[in-house]
């Protein structure tokens, strides 16, 4: 489980899955850490349409091939630290209403927002595209 603090290495870990999966032809239109205060963790989102369309279990399937095929560059990334999200998620489109990127991997850190009355505690944002 992620810790309550995002460290330099969970995100230097989720923006190389990012691009891991970008590479497998797999890649999120979006991605980002999500800090949930009531269970104060930390879980990375990830959207992705075509994956989404298969079902949750074939994504979260292919996402763990890519976790144990990289083993120790993502040592400190687990799939019970992943939410594949569905792109009509109102979280996803908060964050893409208050933020936009290029199809490249971001680093963009969006702490204590409101979005259309809804408060983003702290999300670390690799891609809302």
């Amino acid at each position: 489980m992620v810790e309550a603090n995002l460290t330099k290495e969970l995100i230097d870990a989720g923006a190389r899955l990012v691009k891991k999966l970008d590479e497998r032809g797999l890649g999120p239109d979006a991605a980002f850490w999500l800090y949930s205060p009531e269970e104060q963790t930390w879980k990375l989102l990830l959207v992705e349409v075509k994956l989404a369309k298969r079902g949750p279990k074939a994504a979260y399937f292919e996402v763990q091939k890519v976790l144990e095929k990289y083993a120790q560059e993502l040592e400190n990334i687990k799939l019970d630290d992943l939410v594949l999200e569905k792109p009509d998620a109102r979280i996803v489109q908060l964050i893409r209403k208050a933020v936009r990127t290029g199809p490249a991997v971001s680093g963009i850190r969006f702490k204590n927002n409101v979005v259309d009355g809804t408060l983003i505690d702290d999300a670390y944002i690799y891609r809302a595209a």
